[in-house]
């Protein structure tokens, strides 16, 4: 069986469930079929993403998916209950779309040659680091256009990020954070994640 001719379980139950203040906001998902098609592509064609399997990664600990709370001294004002449901007691929820406006438009103000490291809200460590491989303009403009931080391959750090395996692409940190989705287009995997899940500061030991 192909990934294309499974069930069709999706992302899009998402609109039927409401939790706030989790919403849920398809418009920026491809449709699945298409989605799968582009999926299924760079799974043959590339290294990345690396995967991981959900019962390993995602399975019940003492707090949710993960072992402790978010952190109580989020960067950015991000609120503690809101990241906290997201990151350990969800699987699909987003937070609200332009949640990370503000930060994009500081970081654009920003000289053109810094770059950004962003760290597990649970843990500590550290995520992703943009840009790389693209402009710092490029960056921010892609994340507001699809109205969340938007990370490439080279972008995410493999030592801790994985994506589960299955058709649903969710990305997830490998102590069970839930970061997002794989939203792969025409320029390769997209990680589309919540800021809320990359607000965390590094352990200072």
């Amino acid at each position: 069986m192909t990934l294309a001719n499974l069930p069709l379980a999706s992302v899009w139950a998402l609109a039927l469930v409401s939790l706030p203040p989790i919403i849920v906001d398809a418009s920026f998902l491809p449709t699945r079929p298409a989605l799968l098609r582009v999926r299924v592509s760079l799974w043959e064609q590339q290294q990345y993403p690396i995967l991981g399997k959900e019962d390993d990664i995602m399975n019940p600990k003492a707090h949710g998916t993960s072992h402790k709370p978010v952190q109580d001294d989020l960067k950015w004002g991000m609120d503690f209950e809101t990241a906290n449901r997201i990151c350990n007691y969800n699987r699909r929820y987003a937070e609200y779309k332009g949640t990370a406006t503000n930060l994009l438009n500081m970081i654009e103000r920003q000289r053109q040659d810094e770059v950004y490291d962003f760290y597990d809200s649970v843990t500590g460590n550290l995520l992703f680091t943009a840009p790389q491989g693209r402009s710092l303009q490029e960056f921010t403009q892609e994340s507001h256009d699809h109205g969340w931080p938007s990370f490439r391959d080279a972008e995410v750090n493999w030592d801790f990020v994985r994506c589960l395996e299955g058709p649903e692409g969710e990305c997830v940190s490998i102590t069970g954070t839930h970061l997002g989705h794989n939203l792969p287009d025409e320029k390769g995997n997209r990680y589309c994640i919540n800021l809320v899940s990359i607000a965390g500061r590094p352990p200072t030991n």
